[in-house]
């Protein structure tokens, strides 16, 4: 991932406004919330790697939090840096107090419950999202939760088959990771805004995507059988450092050596030792396997040779002082 620098625009003295705070709440990304008051805390002159730092959070957490912001019109990033792929580079002015060189691009429009009624009146293919929405789901929607579609269909532009293919994808999620219930709306319309940045749009985009999810989700029960974790998910943290290792390029068995050598030395799971282990081991090119124990390989023949010399000395054959040491032994007992 290229290094991001995050600049917020005007002087260094802003002001978190009620406008900002909405939009971090309607957002419903604690991460994102997270990495906005750091923000403001550096003043924006930090690069992501500084920011992934001193939150003690993967760079994978830094793009995806930085992508929420971005499409919320917070922050922007400059134009002599490359984003990761489906992070808008597009140039967004802070929405703070007095400081906005320009307005932000892509602002959300907040829609009224009687301009969402007039819209459905109308014969919309919104009311075939809003009709589906509620089967799917089992119950009716409340007016809060029909404009929050409303901002996806109309905000984001993802059409009505794509959304209803997104809620589809929510449900099946909430039964696998949930406790079986419908997920919220808050819940859909916070993984509407990942879609909109991923550019899904078509129901092709849609299977394109979610296959790649599925395989990463294989991945990581790969990787939580290398971490000897059963019975139980991981958790957000944990999830984000697997991740980052599975971008690194890491195979599950690699995986499982770093867990033998952060129990051996730690005694548990002791998560950022074991990061420290993969990100030393990424900075040497090593992410198999094989890679990590043709690493280790010398150490161990090192350490054999020198416990080789060492055991000869005590219990191989004696050396010539101590066979004269024994033979003199033996020529006292007979001399006595």
């Amino acid at each position: 991932m290229s290094d991001m620098r995050i600049t917020l625009p005007g002087s260094e003295t802003v002001t978190l406004t009620g406008q900002t705070i909405d939009k971090l709440i309607r957002a419903g990304d604690g991460d994102a919330a997270l990495l906005y008051l750091y923000i403001l805390k550096t003043h924006g002159q930090k690069t992501s790697s500084e920011a992934a730092i001193a939150l003690d959070k993967g760079k994978g957490w830094v793009a995806s939090a930085m992508a929420v912001l971005s499409q919320l019109g917070l922050v922007h990033l400059d134009d002599n840096t490359s984003a990761d792929p489906g992070v808008h580079t597009a140039d967004y002015s802070a929405n703070v107090s007095g400081d906005a060189s320009k307005p932000p691009l892509a602002e959300p429009r907040q829609f009224t419950e009687n301009e969402v009624t007039q819209v459905l009146l109308s014969g919309s293919d919104f009311s075939i999202v809003i009709d589906e929405t509620q089967r799917r789901l089992g119950k009716i929607l409340s007016p809060e939760d029909t404009i929050r579609l409303y901002g996806i269909y109309e905000n984001l532009r993802l059409p009505p088959e794509v959304i209803l293919q997104l809620i589809t994808h929510c449900i099946n999620e909430s039964r696998v990771t949930g406790d079986g219930r419908a997920p919220s709306v808050r819940y859909i319309e916070k993984a509407a805004f990942t879609w909109e940045r991923e550019g899904i749009f078509t129901l092709d985009k849609a299977e394109e995507y979610l296959k790649s999810l599925e395989e990463r989700k294989s991945v990581r029960g790969k990787m939580k059988k290398a971490l000897r974790i059963r019975d139980r998910e991981f958790s957000a943290t944990e999830k984000r450092y697997v991740d980052d290792w599975i971008d690194m390029g890491f195979e599950p068995e690699a995986i499982a050596i770093a867990y033998d050598k952060t129990v051996v030395k730690t005694g548990n799971l002791a998560w950022p030792y074991i990061d420290k282990i993969i990100k030393n081991w990424h900075g040497k090119g090593l992410h198999t396997e094989q890679q990590v124990k043709d690493n280790d390989a010398p150490q161990r023949q090192s350490n054999k040779a020198g416990y080789t010399g060492s055991a000869a000395q005590k219990h191989g054959e004696p050396n010539r002082e101590e066979m004269e040491r024994v033979q003199r032994l033996l020529n006292k007992i007979k001399d006595e």
